[in-house]
Order: structure tokens, then C-alpha cells, then sequence
């Protein structure tokens, strides 16, 4: 079968490899259909991911076929649609005993410090497998991963109900956030980004509240919304320090500041403002099976909307040219798909 490995930054090497014989009788092999690019795994192909290791093979967020089945397989059978949790997790560390293994001690996560899905089959175990319903097509289903990134995050947001909240970034991830973020009953959510095509995604999706940065400064902008009300809650999501200032700066005094994106460089925090103000700053790592358990009943309620993000597609043999293509084109790009069979 074939297989693509990032081996060092910025090249990918394509081999044939042997499809995988042995199959444990809680075992599950996938016929990988689509594979997604998100912000992860650019830094990653960069060299500038801060836990992950080269050489690596990519791909963790994904849709897949089902093409056997372990002996005590109960919950798929073979010509479902699946997709699956990349978590290996260790089940005995202080974390995973009180059920939070989303941030457990000795976690891997596929396509990162363990191999991912870049090729033609893959095997996975059934308790982190999720069938997807057929009316769901494997576009949407490989969108699944970072959908669950945006529930679980916004799960955190106390009372959001009376919350405004002010979300850093229009990506594939903000633009989800936002998402829920409604789909929870916020009282009114805002997006900022410098790109214009990212933020008219937003309102195509009716998050019409955004700030254009190179338009206009972030204070300027929440004055323009909010006149005078303040933000509650900020959710960082693309991942450099500016955007964090951002929230910091302006929250409300005792305001919850979450920071969902990955940082190519440690980013400065006056930790004594953030004391004075009593901010909260909550990191939120992945999700867990619950966060995947909603994002498949909101997508197939029809209340989420995922398709609409995918920008671009690649083939298989064109992994390297996706990611040059993301790095010149951002301008105009928000999802990348990696069409592999």
C-alpha cells in the first residue's frame, strides 16, 4: 500500500509499504478515503511542532471505509463509514483515572509522536472508532477531528448563555468555534482575523460579528460591536502571541481567556496583570468521546456546517504541493482536503 512520511522539514517521502496482516480481534482496518490539513500539522511540516519528532506519518483527522473486523468487533461492520479518536492513551496516569485522557501523561497522538493515517489502510481499535451515519459523506466525516476541537472547547465556557464571546482567528478552527459557540447559546460571538476571505466565510455561515485586523485595530473593533459592553470570554485559536494580547488586554476584569492554538514560539504574559484582573487562562487539549458523541449529533441533525470549509483538494501523490500551496495561497485558504483513495 502506499504511504507518505514527513521525513524531515517540509519533505514528504512516498514508499510502498506491506498492508497490515495481523488484525486483533478488537481491531478494526480502514480503507482511508480523505484526509484533512489543519494548523497542527503545518507546524509539524515545518519542523516547528513543540512535541513532535520526525520522521512522522502525517494525517489525524480523516474518513474511512471499513474493510474488516476483529472476532469481537460489535459496533461496525465491514462498508461503514468511520472515523476515528487519535489519541493512544496510557489508562493508568493520574489524569486518564479520572477520565480526563485528552491530556494524559504519557499521550500520543496519531500522525505526531505516533504514526498517523497517510496511507492506503489503517488499523484501529474499536473504542475509539465512531460509525458515521451513510447520509453523512466522507468530506464532512474527515472534518469530524476539528469539529470535536471546538466542542470541547466551548464545553469550558461557564454560563455562556450571558456571555459575549470574542474568538482569535477565522480558520477552520475558529470558524467552528464560532459555530458552537452559537449552537450553545452565547449571548453574542466575535470573530477577528486579517484574512478577508476567512472572515467572509464566517458570515456566509451566519457569524456576521467580526473584525477585520487589517482594517481596523482590535479595540476599534469591539468599541464598533459592543459599544459599551464588554467580552467575557476570549478563545485564542491561531496560535501567536499578538492574538493572545489581544484577549488579555481587553477582557473583562475576572474574564476566561482559552487557548486552543498550537504556538510555533512560546508566547510573554504579563502574569501580573492577568493576577490583578483575575483572569482565567485555561488551556483545552483535544476532546474526548464525548465532544466526538455531539459533533456527530449536531452534523447529523444538520446543525453544524463542515463541507463548507474545504477550500482545496489534493491527491494523495500531491501531499508536498498542499502544504506549499497553503503557505503561498493562505490568502484564500481555509480547509485542505487530501483525497488518498
Amino acid at each position: 500500500m502506499k504511504q507518505a512520511i514527513l521525513v524531515s522539514p517540509e519533505h514528504i517521502v512516498f514508499s510502498e509499504v506491506a498492508e497490515p496482516a495481523q488484525l486483533g480481534s478488537n481491531d478494526v482496518l480502514i480503507h482511508i478515503k480523505k484526509i484533512g490539513v489543519c494548523g497542527s500539522d503545518i507546524h509539524a511540516y515545518k519542523g516547528k511542532h513543540p512535541f513532535t519528532q520526525l520522521p512522522v506519518v502525517q494525517g489525524h483527522e480523516y474518513s474511512g471505509q471499513v474493510v474488516r473486523v476483529g472476532s469481537a468487533v460489535m459496533k461496525a461492520k465491514v462498508g461503514d463509514k468511520v472515523t476515528g479518536r487519535p489519541q493512544r492513551v496510557c489508562g493508568s496516569c493520574g489524569p486518564c483515572r479520572s477520565g480526563r485522557y485528552n491530556v494524559c501523561a504519557n499521550l500520543q497522538v496519531e500522525g505526531f509522536q505516533a504514526p498517523g493515517v497517510a496511507q492506503d489502510y489503517f488499523v484501529l481499535p474499536e473504542d475509539r472508532l465512531y460509525v458515521i451515519p451513510e447520509s453523512i459523506d466522507f468530506d464532512a466525516i474527515a472534518l469530524i477531528e476539528p469539529a470535536a476541537v471546538a466542542a470541547h472547547a466551548t464545553a469550558m465556557i461557564r454560563d455562556i448563555g450571558s456571555k459575549n464571546i470574542v474568538i482569535s482567528g477565522a480558520g477552520p478552527i475558529g470558524n467552528i468555534i464560532a459555530q458552537f459557540a452559537k449552537l450553545r447559546g452565547a449571548k453574542r460571538v466575535i470573530v477577528s482575523d486579517f484574512n478577508p476571505f476567512r472572515l467572509q466565510k464566517m458570515h456566509d455561515l451566519g457569524i456576521t460579528e467580526t473584525i477585520n485586523l487589517a482594517e481596523e485595530n482590535f479595540e476599534d473593533g469591539l468599541k464598533r460591536i459592543l459599544k459599551d459592553e464588554s467580552f467575557q470570554v476570549g478563545i485564542e485559536a491561531v496560535g501567536v502571541e499578538p492574538a493572545l494580547h489581544n484577549l488579555v488586554d481587553h477582557i473583562e476584569k475576572a474574564g476566561q481567556v482559552i487557548i486552543v492554538g498550537v504556538y510555533e514560539e512560546f508566547p510573554r504574559l504579563n502574569m501580573g496583570y492577568v493576577g490583578e484582573h483575575e483572569l482565567t487562562i485555561q488551556g483545552s487539549m483535544m476532546y474526548k468521546d464525548e465532544d466526538y458523541q455531539e459533533v456527530i449529533r449536531c452534523l447529523t441533525e444538520g446543525k453544524l456546517q463542515l463541507s463548507a470549509l474545504i477550500t482545496q483538494r489534493f491527491p494523495f501523490e500531491n501531499y508536498n504541493e498542499a502544504y506549499q500551496f497553503i503557505e503561498k495561497q493562505a490568502s484564500r485558504t481555509i480547509k485542505v482536503l487530501i483525497d488518498v483513495n
